[in-house]
């Protein structure tokens, strides 16, 4: 199962391509610093400028990277089941340790098309799944029920739950739902009610105070949970002041892990956003 502090990983570009060296870069540090699981080819690496191969590619790569050391969770979701079905597949045969896979944005099927969409995909793909639920980017909430539903499947691992609704995850955790967190600034909240860690853009740049947040967290240590969750908190509001991934890439960049190269339509972050970032960082003695 995937728990803990798993990072949605930015992808690092040269030249428009994908720095394989970079990357190597990126997984190293975050198994030095805790990270529990990588995620490559979510919206947090630019998942939307990708073609079928690049994501493939990106995937295999930072499987061959972690060498075992670190589970890879795959991002595999579209709108297309069909797509949905093949980026899953491919990601297996990648060697992935598991796939997220999103609600069918845009088109915003009804609950029962959401459940048959997961179900092609769980029938065509043996690894975990994790459902991503993100109604502010995908105009459809994945509800509880829904959830439990496809759960009822088989071999679902948790749920990514970005709604920002506790109630609502509160809901789906008393159905049987394990939980990560879609929202770096809610870690410890869904945590204190039965989650089970974060799908996190923060651990990009701060891999070691998120890892610590979710270790005191799954241990009960609430007090140093909550104190992490205040620097988290800080972070968050950062890495958000600009559309994600400017600010986490930016942050990467800095820390001199990365170029800040961006696809269109991501441009690099403005002279006052990034003042900001930076000041906040140095401030957590992050830079």
């Amino acid at each position: 199962m995937f728990s803990g502090s798993i990072v949605a990983l930015v992808t690092p570009w040269k030249d428009g391509v994908l720095d394989e060296d970079a990357l190597k870069g990126l997984v190293d540090f975050h198994v030095e610093n805790g990270t529990s699981a990588l995620l490559p080819c979510g919206t947090t690496g630019e998942s939307p400028s990708f073609t079928h191969e690049e994501q493939h590619h990106t995937i295999a790569k930072t499987v061959e990277f972690a060498d075992g050391r670190i589970p890879v969770l795959a991002g595999a979701g579209s709108n297309n089941t069909k797509e949905a079905v093949s980026l899953a597949v491919e990601a297996e045969k990648r060697g992935a340790s598991g796939v997220l896979t999103i609600t069918p944005y845009y088109n915003k099927p009804p609950q029962d098309g959401i459940f048959a969409h997961f179900k092609a995909v769980r029938e065509a793909c043996t690894l975990p799944m994790v459902l991503y639920n993100v109604p502010s980017r995908t105009g459809i909430n994945l509800l509880p029920e829904t959830a439990a539903r496809v759960c009822e499947l088989g071999n679902v691992d948790s749920v990514k739950e970005a709604s920002g609704d506790i109630a609502q995850a509160k809901d789906m955790l008393d159905l049987g739902v394990r939980i990560l967190s879609g929202e770096d600034g809610l870690t410890w909240p869904l945590m204190a009610i039965g989650g089970s860690g974060v799908i996190s853009v923060v651990a990009n740049f701060a891999p070691r105070i998120m890892a610590d947040l979710c270790a005191a967290a799954a241990a009960g240590d609430m007090a140093k949970a909550q104190d992490l969750h205040t620097v988290v908190h800080e972070l968050t509001k950062v890495a958000f002041i600009e559309t994600n991934p400017i600010p986490a890439k930016t942050a990467m960049a800095a820390l001199g892990k990365c170029s800040d190269e961006f696809r269109l339509p991501l441009i690099p972050m403005t002279d006052g956003g990034k003042e900001i970032l930076l000041s906040t960082l140095k401030k957590h003695n992050i830079l």
